[in-house]
């Protein structure tokens, strides 16, 4: 059995992975660590290692520009793949509703589609409030 299935089920059964999973399939955008822990209040240690986990299990791609690392949804052309994909895809945007909301704010923010704001910034701070 492919290793690579089971670790992209494991990597989506915790539930700050499947948020930031749904998010990425959701918005159609890359993100960063910093907007990662804007949108969802985690900490650095935890956004990093929860999209490094998602990269790793192979369903993102990552890719630097500068200082940043801008996180992916992974190009799936395996049926297997897209059902996974197609299923986080299914969750009801309800459950979902916060994070998402908060995340169009933060993209909202780039300048020329690159991330410019460190995370918990105080331009953030405004926005939010």
């Amino acid at each position: 059995m492919n290793e690579q299935y089971i670790d992209a089920l494991k990597a989506l059964a915790e539930p700050h992975r499947l948020r930031l999973f749904w998010l990425l399939i959701h918005v159609d955008q890359c993100i960063t660590v910093a907007e990662a822990m804007d949108v969802t209040g985690d900490t650095q240690y935890n956004a990093s290692r929860n999209l490094k986990i998602l990269y790793k299990a192979g369903l993102l791609t990552q890719e630097r520009s500068g200082k940043w690392v801008y996180y992916k949804l992974a190009e799936q052309a395996d049926a297997h793949w897209s059902a996974l994909v197609d299923s986080v895809r299914a969750l009801p945007a309800e459950d979902f509703a916060d994070v998402a909301s908060r995340c169009k704010i933060r993209l909202a923010m780039r300048v020329n589609d690159e991330c410019v704001v460190g995370a918990n910034s105080e331009d953030w701070l405004k926005q939010v409030e």
